[in-house]
């Protein structure tokens, strides 16, 4: 059996699925989901915003099957029940009513997650990880769309000793839709609303070959578009999955995963600041224009490949190797530079971007789950292997240079190939192979019935081969190769001082990139001296039930420390020194609580205190300290709060107000994005016991705010909108 599909460049690959049945492996999460049944939720139609899951196992903390409240750290799950009653569109929305938490699209191109006093903006400082998978590159981060999800999870702080390199300020974890071991059910959704968007979406999963054969099956699909809030930035996108559980033998399980997802948008790149840019103000009149060339675009086509086989040798060993295959290609054409003139009465418009990326990773994970006892006390262990290759290639062109100053309130946009000296033709950049082994091992183990302690640890090592197509010199030579083995790890234990409530402490740390920016993209410039930055991090918290039950809370309080940062030296700024070190430190509540059968309330509060502890920034050819400055796009103040209300049988209606303070667009902190508060509320009713109509409102003030931005120009938050959905079920 094959299965074929373009690769990069138009390349035809193909994938061996008997190859992925018999050698199979890659995310031991991927395996656990598989046999994990999906929390179903009964009665209030809001239920998933009552009391907090954290009796929910959670496989991002751990790769040992614990549960969120029984891991030593800050979890936090979204599952598709929260999803569906948020109303999230994409990735990104998902991420929005979890604490501490900022997510946005970041310009067209990626996701951007800040969390903890640390930004994926600048680096790979917050991992987000696809079923347990680094792809290692901010791109692959683009928003996509959220029916393909089970469930998404967080876990706070410095974690690289279960997912690799990268993951100071967290990670997180999209984990997909697969088959279950479940009766034949069907899904679906209708959406429609403001700006032209619109939804079809439909999920299939039961039994096929009749009753009792052991194979099961799912299917979902999903069809997304819109107009655009901002003008000229229509979008559509296509995403698919498909999955085969087949229980082989009472032993001998597996799961054959696919997803297809595909994007094609207009670009919109942000809106220009008025002069002086200090001020970061935006004319409301330019509040919906794109200066973007007229045929502007990023389009994207993925495809995953995963295959997980799970071998139960006995009730306390588990065998789980996980194949997987990713395949991306991407194209960026547009024009993403606009200022104001002194006067603000003219837009320049700059930097023609046009670039080809084509990336794959081939990877596996092997490990190995047993529960025994050490020295008469109950212990699990978890030992695996991992072992990738990353590949990516770039095709860019690109102009910096002013080309053209426009009316900002009115002007033609020139199709981008129609602007002076821009040709459709690319040129090679560089070719990055980055070639990852890790091993790892961790321990849960209770020592009595209070106490707890869980450790881990990974030993890693990276070696990256990157062939250079550009103008060959000293700093660019032909071919360079570098190589780095982090050990990174955990330790932390945990007092149950009630059967619901207990108490704890963790040591973790992280290794990331030493430009912090991803190895799949790195230059020669940035490694040649240099070792991985290194980040710590001690955490404090307690999770508990309250009020018999009827509520749930978690608090946490943290300190992380990220060393080696690039910075210019101070005695020849011209040349970058790993010498910087970027501080955080913060406080997180969470509870929710079922204020009575109609009634229930969830709420959340992040605060930290986030700072360069020692950086020079490269001034002129001068280095000027920024030390005590607090880090581009982290706000030291989220407040979330939902409300919902079943005030008759068939009707509920829910609000949702969240607040996010002011933000630094400089790490000379002269330049603030002012904080937001924003309002949302939903009614539903309950047509029958299988469909749901769902009215929702987005930013019910129509609040006019920015949502990230840098020296020169902002992208704008949604405006007020609107959207009409039915859910049904049979």
């Amino acid at each position: 059996m094959t299965l074929n599909y373009l690769g990069p460049n138009g390349r035809r690959n193909t994938c061996w699925a008997a190859l992925a049945l018999l050698g199979t492996s890659a995310v031991p999460m991927a395996s656990a989901q598989t046999n994990l049944s999906p929390i179903t939720v009964t009665g209030s139609g809001f239920e998933p915003n009552a009391r907090l899951p954290l009796d929910a196992t959670a496989l991002t903390g751990s790769r040992l099957g614990l549960t969120a409240r029984d891991t030593a750290a800050t979890i936090n799950i979204v599952d598709r029940d929260t999803i569906e009653a948020s109303g999230a569109r994409d990735t990104t929305e998902t991420l929005k009513s979890v604490p501490g938490v900022v997510a946005h699209q970041f310009r067209s191109a990626s996701g951007s997650v800040s969390m903890r006093g640390f930004s994926s903006i600048y680096g790979a400082t917050v991992t987000q990880l696809f079923n347990g998978i680094d792809a290692s590159y901010s791109s692959a981060t683009n928003p996509i769309d959220s029916w393909l999800l089970d469930r998404v999870e967080v876990l706070g702080g410095a974690s690289s000793f279960l997912f690799g390199q990268g993951a100071v300020g967290g990670a997180v974890n999209y984990v997909s839709k697969v088959a279950t071991r479940q009766p034949l059910q069907h899904d679906t959704l209708l959406r429609a609303g403001s700006f032209g968007t619109y939804q079809a979406a439909y999920d299939v999963n039961g039994e096929i070959g009749g009753k009792d054969s052991g194979h099961f099956a799912r299917v979902a699909i999903s069809h997304q578009g819109t107009s655009g809030y901002v003008e000229r930035t229509d979008g559509r996108s296509l995403v698919l999955s498909a999955s085969w559980l087949a229980d082989l033998t009472p032993q001998l399980t597996h799961t054959l995963a696919y997803e297809y997802q595909t994007k094609d948008q207009q670009n919109y790149w942000g809106t220009p600041l008025l002069n002086p840019t200090t001020e970061a103000q935006i004319d409301p009149a330019t509040r919906f224009k794109n200066y973007n060339s007229a045929d502007g675009a990023y389009e994207q086509t993925v495809q995953w490949l995963r295959s997980i086989l799970e071998y139960r040798l006995s009730d306390k060993t588990t065998l789980t190797n996980t194949f997987y295959h990713y395949d991306a290609e991407r194209d960026w054409r547009n024009v993403e530079g606009y200022q104001f003139n002194a006067a603000n009465t003219l837009v320049q418009r700059s930097k023609v971007y046009i670039q080809k990326h084509g990336q794959s990773i081939l990877g596996n994970r092997i490990e190995a789950l047993h529960k025994t006892q050490l020295f008469g006390k109950p212990t699990t262990w978890s030992f695996g292997f991992d072992i990738s290759r990353n590949n990516q290639t770039r095709y860019p062109y690109s102009a910096a240079a002013i080309f053209s100053t426009v009316n900002p309130y009115g002007f033609t946009p020139e199709l981008i190939f129609q602007i002076p000296g821009v040709t459709p033709a690319t040129n090679p950049d560089q070719d990055n192979r980055t070639w990852t082994q890790a091993l790892y091992a961790e321990n849960h183990t209770r020592l009595s019935e209070a106490w707890s302690i869980l450790s881990g640890l990974r030993v890693e090592h990276i070696k990256i081969d990157a062939v250079n197509h550009r103008a060959i010199n000293a700093a660019n030579p032909l071919y360079f190769q570098s190589h780095f083995t982090p050990i990174t790890g955990r330790l932390g234990a945990m007092y149950q001082f009630a059967p619901k409530a207990n108490i704890y402490a963790t040591y973790s740390t992280s290794a990331d990139a030493p430009s912090g920016g991803g190895l799949s993209t790195i230059n020669y410039g940035s490694i040649k001296d240099w070792d991985l930055t290194t980040g710590r991090q001690f955490e404090v918290g307690s999770k508990f039930d309250f009020l018999d039950g009827k509520g749930n809370a978690t608090i946490a309080a943290y300190k992380i420390v990220r060393k080696n940062l690039a910075m210019p030296d101070p005695a020849n700024p011209t040349v970058s020194i790993p010498v910087g070190q970027q501080s955080s430190r913060g406080i997180e509540l969470q509870a929710g609580i079922k204020l009575s059968p109609t009634w229930n309330l969830r709420g959340d509060l992040a605060l930290v205190d986030a700072r360069y502890d020692t950086f020079m920034q490269n001034v002129a050819g001068v280095g000027v300290s920024r030390a005590g400055n607090t880090p581009i796009s982290v706000p030291d103040r989220i407040v979330n709060v939902h409300l919902g209300w079943n005030f008759a049988p068939a009707w509920a209606v829910e609000t949702d107000v969240r607040s996010v303070s002011a933000q630094w667009g400089n790490v000379e902190n002269t330049q603030r994005f002012r904080g937001y508060t924003l309002l949302g509320a939903s009614l539903s009713w309950k047509v029958d016991k299988n469909s749901t109509v769902t009215l929702r409102g987005r930013n019910l003030t129509d609040k006019f705010y920015i949502e990230q931005g840098d020296s020169i120009q902002a992208r704008i938050g949604e405006p007020r909108n609107f959207d009409l959905s039915l859910r049904s079920t049979f």
